[in-house]
């Protein structure tokens, strides 16, 4: 299959007027010039397929509404259709571990990691590559043992370690925190205040438990050869700490000092693409743009919209040293290189054909996954690739 006479989306430069091959799943040949035949069209420009790495979707997919439970067959189906449209070719699901959550509760140890297994029984039928990232409360030490034994049973391929107790992390504004609860649960501020409190409460552990779980999640995962992330480091101290214990990703930092001490000691930092888009983090943290234009910017992660990676690629590109491809490199190269998957990630002869098309408008109209096609909104001419392909089979 070629597709000819498009912009390419390189590492390093993006190359006009240029054709690409694919054949038995891989990307086979690459030519900056225009071939006949082939799938083409007006303005088209091919991306390396998105790698996300941390999005919190498919707890949203099987819990649309405060208690209603839709069954996975149905979550998975919706969120993997989605996926695809969106250019995302290889997804992490973000399944949490959450202290306070009761049995059969959405973020319940039990509940979670029965979805983790639904997950990973169910991959093999879905249009993209999809893996398990398990996020972690250090508040919860029952899920420990849980954790473990999925990480024996190969269930799990990131490990995120969290903290989300009210007045640090992510939530270290507190007026802020409040503000965000009274208007989510449609409370008075006084109401939100005392939730929130509530929650301190239930949260708080002696320092030693919460290192004790700490370090036992850290060994977990070296054992096991999985990666290990942190979450929502507001400070030097918990960069650095999170850095000593193996992170090789520092999500969501919540401070410039935080990711510059983390970029320093060797961490790759990732942000949610609805902040770049948009411009501002919605909690009042750290900007992804203005880190990025600090240079200190690695990863970028849907978080909790797909369609938002894109858009933060196209918000960033006229910024970045590198333009587009630099802003591609946010969503392609370097979340491979910091997962460990080498076969992807880029338009490269040998790697995996994950990638995908665009048009003139700048909407995703193909995506392909292992060279197969998982999406098309019908704009483009497919069946001329097949034919060029059967002539070229048989003469």
């Amino acid at each position: 299959m070629w597709i000819s006479d498009v912009t390419l989306v390189l590492p390093d430069r993006a190359v006009s007027r240029a054709s690409l091959r694919i054949a038995d799943g891989k990307i086979a040949e690459l030519v900056e010039r225009p071939v006949p035949g082939g799938i083409t069209g007006p303005d088209l420009t091919v991306y390396p397929g998105f790698i996300d790495m941390h999005g919190d979707m498919i707890e949203l997919e099987l819990e649309p509404r405060a208690r209603v439970d839709f069954p996975m067959e149905v979550a998975l189906a919706s969120l993997d259709a989605r996926l695809a449209a969106a250019g995302v070719t290889t997804a992490y699901a973000a399944v949490s571990f959450s202290r306070g959550a009761r049995d059969g509760e959405r973020r319940s140890y039990a509940h979670t990691s029965q979805v983790i297994r639904q997950l990973h029984a169910m991959r093999e039928t879905c249009r993209v590559d999809h893996r398990i990232h398990a996020r972690f409360d250090i508040t919860f030490d029952n899920a420990v043992g849980v954790l473990e034994q999925l990480l024996d049973d190969e269930q799990v391929d990131l490990v995120s370690l969290m903290d989300h107790t009210p007045g640090q992390g992510q939530y270290r504004n507190l007026e802020v925190h409040v503000k965000n609860k009274a208007a989510h649960h449609g409370i008075s501020e006084t109401e939100a205040r005392q939730m929130v409190a509530n929650t301190i409460a239930l949260r708080s552990r002696p320092q030693e438990i919460l290192m004790g779980n700490i370090r036992a999640v850290s060994k977990m995962c070296a054992d096991h050869g999985v990666s290990l992330a942190s979450h929502d480091d507001d400070t030097v101290s918990k960069a650095h700490l999170m850095a000593d214990m193996g992170a090789r990703i520092a999500e969501f930092p919540v401070t410039m000092e935080a990711a510059k001490a983390a970029v320093d000691k060797g961490m790759m930092t990732a942000m949610g693409a609805p902040n770049a888009m948009r411009g501002q983090s919605y909690s009042g943290n750290l900007s992804a743009r203005v880190l990025h234009a600090a240079g200190l910017l690695h990863i970028l992660a849907s978080d909790y919209h797909p369609g938002a990676m894109l858009a933060a690629v196209h918000a960033l590109a006229p910024s970045d040293p590198d333009g587009l491809a630099g802003a591609v490199r946010l969503v392609s190269v370097n979340p491979a290189r910091a997962l460990g998957l080498s076969d992807r990630g880029t338009l490269a002869i040998g790697k995996r054909a994950d990638l995908f098309v665009t048009d003139a408008r700048g909407r995703v109209a193909l995506t392909l996954c292992g060279g197969q096609v998982v999406y098309h909104n019908g704009t483009l001419d497919l069946a001329a690739s097949k034919s060029r392909a059967f002539a070229e089979a048989v003469g």
